[in-house]
């Protein structure tokens, strides 16, 4: 442990037992803080995402529970049917004013994790206005004005005021954590923040690698043949994703007759739209959300792990999946905007190649040749888990997540030595 014990609030809707997406990352976080001897507080939501409905076994309108070490405040809020924009705007405005009026117990340290952005504006004001201010972080998953923009949810006067909310709610917090160097230049030259209060702080795979006779059973059980290419794309069935590509490609595949199986595993607001237009799509599989300890095995069991976003979706965000994917040792495949931060990423690790987003061709042909040649295959894979001992180590992020919250602590110190001058 870094100095001396610290008391942190961390303010995020997203938690465990949500599995993917932000919430692994947040949960992370605040078990590791603990283990290192922290007071670690967490007010955060029910858990919702990715099937966009309160998770069962959670009722009631505030609830309170310790796990490994954390204190969990969660807070009732409404969950949008569908995941729309003024839904979710209700959503993070009634997750937002209750941070706004529950007692926070004296943080020394509030670490806001963004999105949602209503709610960590809230926080903020509710931070600035402290009598004994706590020091502020602002943690930045989603760069969320870009994300509207590029998902199509938000255009002209309401994007732009998306856009001056972040960059209030970013340029008003002591310290500012982005998970990419992409996000850094967006907030310095998008948003007016100052480039030397930003720390770039990269997310780690919490998935173990996956052990090969599982994955065996696991393909076996599923009947995926040992003839076929199995291309299994993970997680989120969202409007970022742009998944009818998948869908248009598998049907490429029913033409032309290659054995290839395109498989969409997860949940998400776009999961019952994209099973009606893939109905009778032969090469196409949906499977729904499996437990965590499966999640290994399934990766494992396919021959190409994909990574597909909508053509326009560029720099709001790098998919939570990759992680999991470069320690899969498997290759990976992303359909993306070739100057994004997805295909950035992807040739970072050397793990993969990528192709534009919304070509189902050369989706399909991309696949196919992965999925048969093993020998690229196999590199591509190894140069994927070395990417995550190298860059992606959950120890690494854990050091500079406690050496950021650390130096926020030394500013509030030094504002109040300020103030009693």
């Amino acid at each position: 442990m870094t100095g001396h014990r610290l008391r942190i609030a961390i303010l995020g809707i997203n938690y465990e037992p949500e599995s993917i997406g932000i919430a692994p990352y947040t949960t992370g976080l605040a078990t590791g803080l603990a283990a290192r001897g922290h007071d670690v507080e967490v007010l955060t939501g029910f858990p919702h995402y990715p099937q966009w409905k309160r998770a069962e076994g959670y009722a009631g309108f505030r609830s309170t529970d310790v796990t490994a070490g954390v204190r969990v405040r969660r807070f009732r809020h409404p969950v949008p049917q569908g995941g729309s924009a003024i839904g979710r705007t209700m959503m993070e405005l009634a997750f937002g004013l209750q941070l706004l009026t529950t007692r926070w117990n004296h943080p020394e340290v509030v670490v806001c994790v963004s999105p949602p952005l209503l709610a960590a504006g809230l926080a903020v004001t509710r931070t600035r206005l402290t009598t004994h201010r706590p020091a502020l972080g602002v943690l930045v998953h989603d760069v969320y004005s870009r994300g509207v923009i590029e998902t199509g949810s938000m255009s002209g006067p309401a994007a732009r005021a998306v856009r001056v909310m972040e960059s209030a709610v970013t340029r008003h917090a002591d310290g500012v954590a982005v998970i990419h160097n992409g996000f850094m230049t967006d907030l310095v030259e998008r948003l007016g923040v100052d480039r030397a209060r930003i720390r770039v702080i990269r997310n780690w795979t919490h998935v173990a690698p996956p052990d090969p006779s599982a994955s065996a059973a696991y393909r076996a059980a599923r009947g995926w043949g040992d003839g076929e290419v199995v291309i299994l794309h993970a997680g989120n069935m969202g409007a970022k994703q742009g998944l009818e590509n998948v869908i248009a490609a598998a049907r490429l595949a029913d033409r032309g007759g290659c054995r290839v199986r395109f498989v969409l595993l997860g949940d998400g607001h776009q999961r019952a739209h994209l099973e009606a237009e893939g109905a009778w799509v032969a090469a196409l599989e949906f499977v729904p959300p499996i437990p965590d300890d499966e999640f290994p095995a399934a990766i494992g069991a396919a021959d190409v792990l994909l990574v597909n976003e909508r053509p326009g979706v560029a720099q709001m965000a790098v998919p939570s999946k990759l992680t999991s994917y470069f320690m899969s040792g498997k290759p990976v495949l992303a359909a993306s905007d070739p100057h994004g931060i997805t295909a950035l990423e992807v040739a970072a690790s050397g793990a993969g190649i990528c192709v534009p987003a919304g070509r189902p061709d050369l989706l399909l042909r991309e696949a196919v040749r992965l999925g048969t040649d093993h020998a690229l295959a196999e590199s591509l894979g190894v140069a994927g888990r070395r990417y995550v001992t190298s860059a992606l180590s959950a120890d690494a992020a854990l050091d500079c997540y406690e050496e950021w919250i650390a130096d926020l602590a030394a500013t509030r110190r030094d504002r109040k030595r300020e103030v009693h001058r």
